[in-house]
């Protein structure tokens, strides 16, 4: 069975659009039921984009790796890694049609408060507390998976819309 977000699709919609929202609807129909009615397609878009980006991300900082210093090849993986990231949540997964100023500027927030937050603080936090630092950030992005997912549906790509608008 097929779902459909936020409305009819439209035959407007790109069809490597549709393509993507029927996998992830997909995925989710092969859940368990007590867990589908809890796993939203999105969730599921989500974590087949941030699997792409983290590829290109890592991929990205091999072939820096050895031709620039450490923390500029960490860097480039990184900030490729977000903006592809942003660019494919809102053209395949949320299929937002927001305004992509101030999606950007809200985006860049979100993704600076998720670095120092999760990146850096749980991380550094609890490695300092004993646990072995691989550990630490796998913990680190757990939290990172969650909060980037809620801050795209609810802040980032939300619907921008204003009163009396459509």
């Amino acid at each position: 069975m097929e779902t459909v977000r936020d409305g009819e699709e439209s035959a407007r919609t790109p069809r490597a659009v549709r393509w993507f929202h029927l996998m992830c609807d997909r995925v989710v129909m092969l859940l368990p039921a007590g867990l589908r009615r809890h796993v939203a397609p999105t969730f599921v878009g989500y974590l087949l984009v941030s699997g792409c980006t983290f590829t290109v991300d890592l991929l990205i900082l091999t072939a820096l790796h050895g031709v620039v210093a450490l923390p500029i090849a960490v860097t480039g993986g990184y900030c490729t890694a977000f903006g592809l990231s942003y660019l494919l949540n809102r053209t395949l997964n949320f299929e937002s049609h927001g305004a992509v100023g101030p999606q950007v500027a809200v985006y860049v927030v979100v993704v600076v408060v998720n670095y120092l937050l999760f990146i850096l603080g749980v991380t550094s936090g609890v490695a300092a507390l004993g646990l072995d630092y691989r550990l630490a950030r796998i913990l680190g992005g757990l939290g990172e998976g969650l909060f980037m997912y809620s801050a795209m549906r609810w802040i980032v790509f939300r619907n921008w819309t204003l009163p009396g608008r459509r």
